[in-house]
């Protein structure tokens, strides 16, 4: 039994304590204080918090692309059948594991220009018109 075996289980429960509970609580008060400090300078330029909270919600915002499901559906679907077109060529026809990295590359690949294909001409956020203009 080293010297150091006693100090050990001292510390180790010390240090997970902190770890645990002591990182949480300093995030939590950083943000607690950056909120107080934009408050703060908001005072000292004499905005009132109402001002404040309209011109932050009426800043134009991206449209969001409700299309996600489908393009991570695409991708999935894309990688499971690359997987196992890999591994059937590696299983059957002895390719090595740098044809099979190259398979699987190769569908997803494949499955990215599929949803590029099926969304490029649908509307975005109520956009009637089937172009996808971006707003600067």
């Amino acid at each position: 039994m080293s010297p150091y075996d006693n100090l050990r289980e001292t510390l180790v429960p010390i240090f997970a304590f902190v770890f645990a509970f002591g990182f949480p609580a300093i995030i939590i008060f950083w943000a607690i204080y950056t909120k107080h400090r934009e408050r703060m300078r908001l005072i000292e330029k004499g905005i009132s918090p109402e001002e404040a909270r309209k011109y932050f919600t009426s800043v134009e915002r991206r449209p969001r692309n409700t299309s996600g499901a489908l393009k991570w559906g695409i991708i999935l679907l894309f990688l499971g059948i690359g997987i196992f077109v890999a591994n059937v060529l590696e299983q059957y026809y002895e390719f090595n594991d740098g044809i099979s990295f190259g398979m699987i590359v190769l569908f997803l690949g494949a499955g990215f220009v599929l949803y590029h294909f099926l969304s490029r001409g649908k509307p975005v956020n109520g956009d009637t018109t089937g172009i996808n203009i971006p707003k600067n």
